[in-house]
């Protein structure tokens, strides 16, 4: 079953209907939830990083729910919105799923990464205005999983993803405000990040600016930098290596309590 984010919102165009869809753990009680946000510079969402993420998790006995948030040609803050209500529609209904709601994570590929690190720099950021009671949750996640995200837009920068969010001649100041390692601060959850070396689309660096200003913040935080790899690689499961990504984010998941 797929969730309608916004109840007065109607499913004739999928690419405009923020969703969100479900992958459940049965035997899963009081335990976490991961929401997925899949990559694809904020202009579509990357098949290979919802499902098979949502499927991986849930052999690690984790609930996750796969976020269809709002692409191109929407701007800012309309993404940001749909990520906030996500967290809070978990939050809402974590008794009926048998959740924690205290442990809400939400991971992200890519542009999908510069989601979830908005979402967790910015949950003081009113992106809309409440409705009804799903709004009276935080939207602020507990945990935060970043695979080659995309964080700044001011410096070793996307182009796709800022024109796509932003516009084609964003003002420095709104670029600034979306540059997610200016964000940080101590109310900013735990995170994961990797990210290869010579990934040839979303530089390294996105992931070097934000772990240090997680560490500047004394935001706890495990990074791992693959010495090779394209951009896009999800679970990476031809790439040995960097599959091993996986593992490393298991063992997290598990110190976090997941």
């Amino acid at each position: 079953m797929t969730y309608l984010l916004w109840p007065e919102t109607r499913m004739e165009n999928n690419e405009d209907v923020p969703t969100l869809t479900p992958y459940l753990v049965e035997h899963s009680v009081g335990r976490g939830a991961i929401i997925i946000c899949p990559g694809g510079s904020y202009q579509r969402r990357a098949n290979h990083e919802g499902e098979p993420i949502a499927k991986w998790l849930n052999s690690l006995g984790i609930s996750a729910f796969v976020l269809n948030y709002r692409v191109a040609p929407y701007k800012h803050p309309a993404p940001l919105s749909d990520a906030q209500r996500a967290i809070r529609f978990v939050r809402f209904h974590s008794k009926d799923w048998n959740l924690d709601k205290q442990k809400v994570a939400i991971l992200g590929f890519s542009a999908g990464g510069h989601l979830a690190a908005s979402a967790s720099t910015l949950s003081s950021f009113h992106a809309y205005q409440p409705s009804d009671e799903i709004d009276q949750e935080s939207c602020q996640p507990d945990f935060a999983i970043l695979c080659y995200p995309v964080i700044s837009f001011l410096e070793n920068y996307h182009d796709g993803s800022l024109h796509n969010l932003l516009g084609e001649n964003p003002t420095n100041e709104l670029r600034a405000n979306l540059s997610n390692e200016l964000n940080v601060s101590t109310h900013t959850p735990p995170t994961f990040l990797w990210h290869t070396a010579d990934d040839a689309t979303v530089p390294v660096e996105n992931s070097l600016l934000y772990a240090r200003a997680l560490s500047k913040w004394n935001v706890p935080y495990e990074m791992h930098i693959f010495p090779n790899g394209r951009h896009g690689l999800g679970l990476a499961e031809s790439d040995v290596v960097v599959g091993q990504w996986k593992d490393l984010c298991k063992s997290w998941l598990v110190r976090q309590g997941f």
